[in-house]
């Protein structure tokens, strides 16, 4: 019976990576991510998952980023009692990573649950709690670089070096079908190699099939050294101190933070920035600064570049609720970083409410924003945004500094698949929007891959592969979500979008008869008479 390979998520979008995997005797999944971006794409985390969980054997992971391992604890709740196979530094990060987004949910819920009983709303419950994500961790079982691990019957992984984040690897998927095994390369997200903070990614030549990610498949970015990188982040410092401070950097609490904060103490150090505190208002970030001085270390050069983050005195980790409260009052230059890393949830959030209007800040973009998330809406140049309801007015200086991210540009992705080959089957682009996807096949085709086996699953598609063959299974009549909605800013978005232009078009009215009028308007057109 050939093998099946189900992409339930991580399809015509960067988020909630899910593949279902069903072999000959067992059934896998590698990765089991959460779902970010829109709320209508955010609303599959809180479905039921489209296979049944208690039919998975095995599960495994490729890093510990949420868009990857979120739903392992819903996943446990919800009847799967396999292993879940990671290097020791996913364990470790998702160790603290779990429990932190299992606490973030309860307190959303909790503050959502007192808005809808204000308006006679019924109440909601979290996807799982701080509780269930501590519990999901004794599912973990530890595997180690290229060796060969029986993860089910049937199926064997190798677990190489993605060079993304701390313990990211890609996986290699032996698949026994009779006398045959068909092998399926799982790419993960492919880091961009010749890093300071990461290995270069590796991976195996001669392989069936590929699924290869696409986040950044339509863009180039140019080749830095360590120091072009340290030079960039520090002109846009010096201009932010210029402009009186403070600076605001939403983070990625894994990778991302430490990155940044290893570059900004070395740059004070080397007195090429003006000195400051620097605060790191993420009790995720805090845990996982840790692990990184633990585990941080980075074969490719021989050292830990994070050993050092706390050299100098500056770095300040705020723990307590309370202690981040107490930044309202902090004045002239200083730099905070808070997650999440696209502005959907966290402490960031409030510092960007009380800053965004005030023309002598400026926040700094450090990674890429998905489609519909208020990190992109700030990215594309809006002058108004709604946070947790309030509308604020965008004041503070935006900038955009791409030169920190994990993921391989699309030079870099078609590099990596090259090196696999010879590749006997087809490539499965996932993980990118449909830009990105659309631009990788056009780049792949370019440098020797037949377009006729380059595939770009949606959401929920199967194949049936064998050997070198994969055959389209017919979808479920009833999908989950619309394919143009997968990316697409949704009408919760739209809405946020049109309050804003609302609240500016009745400020920039020349007076209240010309206010009157336009909600006149606005009020024939929804057929309801405004008092």
């Amino acid at each position: 019976m050939p093998a099946k390979l189900t992409f339930h998520g991580a399809a015509g979008c960067v988020t909630g990576s899910c593949l279902e995997v069903s072999a000959d005797q067992a059934r896998i999944l590698v990765d089991c991510g959460m779902f970010q971006g829109p709320k209508t794409l955010k609303a599959l985390n809180y479905q039921d998952f489209p296979f049944d969980p208690a039919a998975i054997d095995a599960v495994v992971l490729t890093h510990a980023h949420l868009d990857h391992s979120g739903l392992l604890p819903k996943l446990i709740k919800a009847g799967f009692t396999g292993p879940v196979f990671a290097t020791a530094a996913t364990r470790d990060l998702c160790g603290v990573m779990l429990p932190d987004a299992g606490d973030i949910q309860e307190g959303e819920v909790r503050r959502l649950n007192r808005r809808n009983q204000r308006r006679g709303l019924p109440q909601v419950t979290p996807i799982y709690t701080a509780r269930d994500a501590e519990k999901a961790i004794d599912s973990f079982r530890k595997v180690k670089l290229g060796e060969a691990v029986a993860v089910a019957a049937g199926v064997e992984a190798v677990f190489w070096e993605a060079g993304h984040i701390l313990g990211s690897t890609s996986v290699e998927l032996r698949l026994s079908e009779g006398q045959s095994t068909t092998v399926v390369l799982v790419s993960g997200d492919i880091g961009q190699g010749g890093r300071d903070f990461a290995p270069d990614p590796e991976g195996p030549a001669g392989v069936d099939h590929i699924v290869l990610e696409a986040t950044y498949g339509d863009r180039e970015r140019m080749a830095i050294t360590p120091d072009e990188r340290r030079g960039l982040l520090a002109e846009i410092l010096r201009e932010a101190h210029a402009a009186g401070g403070p600076v605001l950097i939403p983070t990625f609490a894994v990778e991302r933070a430490q990155e940044l904060i290893a570059d900004i103490v070395a740059l004070m150090e080397a007195g090429q920035v003006p000195k400051g505190d620097i605060f790191l208002d993420s009790p995720l970030a805090i845990e996982a600064t840790e692990v990184f001085q633990r585990r941080g270390y980075n074969r490719s050069t021989g050292e830990n570049p994070f050993a050092g983050l706390r050299a100098g005195g500056r770095l300040n980790f705020l723990a307590k609720p309370a202690e981040s409260d107490r930044l309202e009052r902090l004045k002239g230059w200083h730099l905070i970083l808070a997650g999440s890393g696209m502005c959907d949830a966290g402490r960031v959030r409030r510092h960007l409410k009380r800053l965004l209007w005030r023309r002598e800040a400026t926040v700094l973009l450090s990674g890429f924003q998905a489609k519909g998330t208020l990190g992109r809406i700030l990215a594309d140049g809006a002058s108004r945004v709604s946070i947790q309801g309030d509308e604020v007015q965008v004041r503070a200086r935006i900038r955009s500094l791409d030169v920190y991210s994990g993921h391989a540009d699309a030079d870099g992705l078609v590099a990596w698949a090259r090196a696999r080959r010879p590749v006997r089957g087809h490539v499965f682009l996932n993980h990118g929007e449909p830009d990105a996807l659309q631009g990788l096949a056009r780049r792949l085709s370019r440098s020797g891959f037949s377009p006729a086996k380059i595939l770009t699953p949606g959401l929920d598609d199967g194949y049936l592969i064998s050997g070198e063959t994969a055959t389209p299974v017919e979808a479920d009549p009833v999908a989950r979500l619309a394919p143009e909605a997968v990316t697409r800013a949704d009408w919760h978005n739209q809405r946020a979008a049109f309050n804003a232009a609302l609240s500016e078009a009745l400020a920039e009215s020349p007076d209240d008869a010309a206010r009157e009028a336009l909600m006149a308007r606005l009020s024939a057109v929804l057929g309801r008479e405004v008092p």
